[in-house]
């Protein structure tokens, strides 16, 4: 059912300009908005009674890597590790459990651990099973060496990083099938987050990329509206297929489109290999006090271009203050269109030029949660300009928030609250005052939509509470009443 009339719902301001101070009615045919008004007549309708709650347009994920989020309930939890010891403890139980299986684990995150994660660590255990233990920000591999074999992977002490990574992300069917990354696990993922009231993501999975949403909608596991990256080994092919960003993948329906060029510029804090213009503080990994690029100038520049004179947006992952730099003196050199993925430390310079380019700033607020301490730790002084919400805001960047799902929980509302409180463990507010507006932080949120209105795709979420009354940005998230993506149902039983 993509038409019917929606009766009696509050409409959250998210313009700030004000709406209707008593329940509306709400026409949705053929899946889009067609009439906002009370009193209206069913004329034929079917009709579904919002009694009084409280209606928003849905929630986007901005950077969302679904294929590894769907793995995370299946993957061994590191994340409350604090040396490889313990590590290597948690992947002993594993493996006491479930001797014939290999592990794969998640979350840990050794800046500050007393000793270096080893290839030699790992093989001390003992099995002939591939260990392969996932860095919290995904940047990095921690492997013994029946794993690196396994995945084709040179021998080697220590990790696995950045590009070599990525690339090895392809082949992990090699070692695990489809690992739970089949039609039904993507189908269940999102219907969690439907649950959570998103109706889109923008997939920037590491591999697979329009193909993959291809043969998923083939297979029936298409429910929210999907933009889906390529990255540069995939280039060639989506140009030579014509498709540009915007456009529907064949055989899906209009939720599923193409999605921009992702580049991975940098590194991440966690591995010191996020490129700044201050080196870090400590020992320099790899001989790279500053961290440093995945690319060369012109080489960014030549895959900007070629996006560019395809009809392709960029999704160009910056996270240190030189990368985003760089990033923004080969966007404004090539014409490219597209974001900054998470611009985790900026110059304020640099936020200027972000508006004046019109670039987007597509950051993930929960983020600022988990680096904190490793950003004080890591990037003395710098703190201030990390994160710089109010900043891009102020001088007129766009801002889309999103997770980076795994590296945090695809949820929307975790990320509107870290974005206004600054904080969400009870701790207090880390550098307050690059805090946004719970009003700014939702419709930075919604994809560019304000309050619902006519001529809006009917892409809604229907609340128990006031998003921006009763809520007030603290976690837990309201209650979702229901979702609707294109008019359809996709939670909630209304």
């Amino acid at each position: 059912m993509t038409s019917f009339l929606l009766q009696g719902a509050r409409l959250a301001d998210l313009d700030g300009g004000g709406t209707p101070d008593r329940p509306v009615d709400l026409r949705i045919l053929d899946g889009t908005v067609a009439e906002v008004a009370p009193g209206l007549a069913a004329d034929g309708l079917p009709e579904v009674d919002a009694d009084g709650r409280w209606l928003m347009p849905g929630l986007w994920d901005h950077h969302v890597h679904l294929t590894q989020w769907t793995l995370t309930e299946a993957r061994l939890d590191l994340a409350g590790a604090r040396s490889a010891e313990q590590a290597v403890a948690a992947v002993r139980d594993r493996l006491a459990e479930w001797p014939d299986l290999p592990v794969i684990g998640w979350g840990h995150r050794p800046t500050d651990w007393p000793e270096e994660p080893l290839v030699s660590t790992l093989d001390a255990i003992g099995t002939d099973q591939p260990i392969v233990l996932i860095a919290g920000d995904g940047h990095h591999g921690w492997l013994n060496s029946v794993a690196l074999m396994t995945l084709a992977l040179p021998m080697r002490e220590g990790v696995v990083a950045e590009a070599e990574w990525f690339a090895a992300y392809a082949r992990f069917a090699t070692m695990l099938g489809d690992d739970g990354i089949g039609p039904d696990a993507i189908m269940r993922t999102q219907e969690q987050a439907a649950a959570l009231g998103v109706v889109g993501i923008t997939d920037l999975e590491f591999a697979g990329g329009p193909d993959e949403w291809i043969s998923r909608w083939e297979a029936g596991a298409g429910l929210l509206r999907v933009r889906a990256a390529t990255y540069a080994d995939g280039l060639d092919a989506v140009i030579e297929r014509g498709l540009r960003t915007g456009d529907v993948l064949p055989g899906c329906d209009d939720r599923a489109r193409m999605g921009p060029l992702k580049i991975i510029s940098d590194g991440s804090l966690n591995t010191r290999t996020a490129w700044c213009c201050e080196p870090y503080a400590g020992p320099a990994p790899l001989g790279f006090p500053h961290g440093q690029p995945n690319q060369t100038p012109d080489e960014l520049r030549h895959l900007l271009k070629r996006a560019t004179d395809h009809a392709l947006d960029v999704a160009v992952h910056a996270i240190g203050d030189r990368a985003v730099g760089e990033a923004l003196d080969a966007i404004a050199d090539t014409g490219a269109r597209g974001s900054i993925e998470h611009a985790q430390l900026v110059t304020r310079d640099d936020v200027r030029r972000m508006a004046d380019l019109g670039v987007t700033a597509s950051v993930q607020p929960a983020h600022l949660v988990d680096d904190r301490d490793a950003t004080d730790r890591l990037w003395p002084g710098r703190g201030d300009r990390c994160f710089a919400f109010r900043w891009m805001l102020d001088e007129g960047v766009t801002l889309a928030l999103g997770s980076d799902a795994p590296v945090a929980a695809l949820d929307p509302w975790l990320a509107v609250a870290a974005a206004v409180h600054r904080t969400v463990d009870g701790r207090e507010p880390w550098y307050a005052d690059q805090a946004i507006t719970l009003r700014e932080a939702l419709a930075a949120s919604t994809d560019g939509l304000g309050s619902v209105a006519p001529g809006h795709p009917a892409d809604l979420v229907l609340l128990d509470d006031d998003p921006l009354g009763s809520w007030a940005g603290r976690l837990p998230a309201p209650v979702v009443a229901a979702t609707w993506v294109a008019g359809r149902l996709v939670h909630g039983d209304m």
